[in-house]
């Protein structure tokens, strides 16, 4: 299992962002970026056998990027993350290897700002990672 933590550890090695998150946390500050669990939709696909025989797994997150009081550098931010993510090659995380990253909007999504004028942007993505190694 992926968890939340495990992806927040990747993010940071992208070099975007200074503060990093999962969850809820209270008093924001600026260029921070939150990774959230979406709510799962879709089947649960589980090989003959049961999980243990099931190699491959997905996780449905939601990235904030949490980043300033203007909206263009918040902007050009919430794409740079983006593109960097698209462009991701070779790519393990938490020793799990991550066959597919499914980029699930078009570019990051306005969110408007929060109650202290911060400008936000999410990217919705889904990552298709091995469970298990074959042995």
């Amino acid at each position: 299992m992926l968890l939340l933590s495990d992806i927040k550890d990747w993010i940071k090695t992208l070099g975007i962002g200074e503060n990093f998150y999962t969850g809820k946390l209270d008093n924001k500050k600026e260029k921070s970026i939150g990774i959230y669990q979406r709510p799962s939709y879709g089947k649960a696909e589980i090989a003959i056998g049961g999980l243990k025989n099931t190699k491959t797994r997905s996780k449905q997150i939601s990235i904030l990027i949490h980043w300033s009081k203007y909206s263009g550098e918040t902007e050009r931010t919430a794409q740079r993350l983006y593109d960097t993510i698209a462009a991701t090659e070779n790519l393990e995380i938490a020793g799990k290897h991550v066959d597919y990253i499914i980029l699930d909007m078009p570019e990051p999504a306005d969110v408007g700002t929060d109650d202290a004028g911060v400008y936000e942007r999410v990217i919705w993505l889904t990552l298709y990672y091995q469970e298990r190694k074959d042995t």
